[in-house]
């Protein structure tokens, strides 16, 4: 299924090239996976995969501190199982086996004085509904990789609605390197938490408000007003974030887990989590393309190691 989303995508992308004239609309698709870091580990956040959709709107000339308005929609799946895809029992669960698969909407509002507020709303799922356990057998069995086992106590089914806010401010900058403050928040019965770190970017960037950095490389504008015609640039995204809930994790908020037939397995979630992320972007006048290494903290109690993950992320701009 995802070889051929992968190849609907491609035409599309290729279709485009076709009408390609300004730069207001984009395409693109992220794929994490701990496998790309080279390290044969295949545990806790093993993979996900993303489909994003952002159209640049028209700021009203009355909003005179607005610089750039741009509207997302995205749908994806995170995948998680514990320290292997396959257990001996319930003893070797040290995260819960979970998928979460969703749709979104997100309205990124970026201000002149380099700052930005990015509103989003998911609907999703989690439990088997959400497919993690046939996506990671087709993955397995197309690559060689080993056989599965323990999906039988994943995360029972459940219905997410889950809100969130980003907000980001330039704190300073010099001709090559610039830092800037970071944050988030999440609120819903799926994910509710907050964050706050940095950002620092090294190389030739842009401005907040059309950047790769905050998704927002698509606008109504011109060019004339950036610092450089592409970007490319270094960069590393430290976050303390604080954990209220977490459904792949700790399963339904409101549903009880005493169910004595169930097979399920929740684990204990940790209240802070310290995320570090390395990496570099750059950008032509039609793609972008983000290559990251992300390293978590244990998300768990019982987890035995702390973990981490490859990121690749592609966009092509048109219209």
């Amino acid at each position: 299924m995802l070889n051929k989303l992968f190849f609907t995508l491609v035409c599309l992308l290729g279709t485009t090239c076709l009408v390609a004239q300004t730069r207001g609309h984009e395409f693109g698709i992220q794929s994490d996976n701990d496998s790309f870091l080279g390290q044969g580990s295949d545990r806790y956040y093993t993979n996900g995969i993303f489909f994003y959709y952002r159209k640049a709107l028209q700021v009203n000339p009355s909003q005179k501190e607005l610089q750039n308005k741009v509207l997302g929609f995205e749908m994806g799946q995170k995948m998680f199982n514990p320290q292997s895809g396959y257990v001996r029992g319930p003893f070797d669960v040290d995260r819960p086996f979970a998928a979460y698969s969703y749709i979104g909407s997100t309205l990124n509002f970026l201000y002149k004085n380099e700052s930005n507020l990015k509103l989003g709303a998911q609907l999703g799922l989690v439990g088997p509904a959400a497919g993690g356990e046939p996506v990671q057998k087709l993955i397995h069995s197309t690559f060689g990789f080993y056989s599965l086992n323990g999906w039988q106590y994943q995360i029972k089914n459940d219905v997410e609605l889950n809100l969130s806010a980003e907000y980001n401010k330039l704190l300073a900058r010099a001709s090559w390197i610039d830092l800037s403050f970071a944050s988030y928040a999440n609120l819903g019965n799926g994910f509710t938490g907050a964050g706050a770190g940095g950002f620092v970017r090294i190389g030739n960037f842009n401005q907040l408000f059309n950047s790769i950095s905050t998704q927002s490389i698509v606008s109504t504008g011109g060019e004339e007003q950036l610092l450089h015609k592409h970007e490319i640039f270094f960069y590393y995204k430290p976050l303390a974030n604080l954990v209220g809930y977490d459904a792949t994790i700790q399963g339904s908020l409101f549903r009880k887990h005493d169910d004595p037939g169930s097979m399920e397995i929740t684990g204990t979630k940790k209240p802070f989590i310290f995320s570090q992320q390395f990496g570099v972007a750059f950008t032509t006048s039609r793609f972008a393309f983000d290559v990251a290494a992300i390293f978590h903290t244990k998300d768990t109690k019982e987890m035995i190691r702390s973990h981490q993950w490859g990121s690749i992320t592609g966009f092509y701009r048109f219209k």
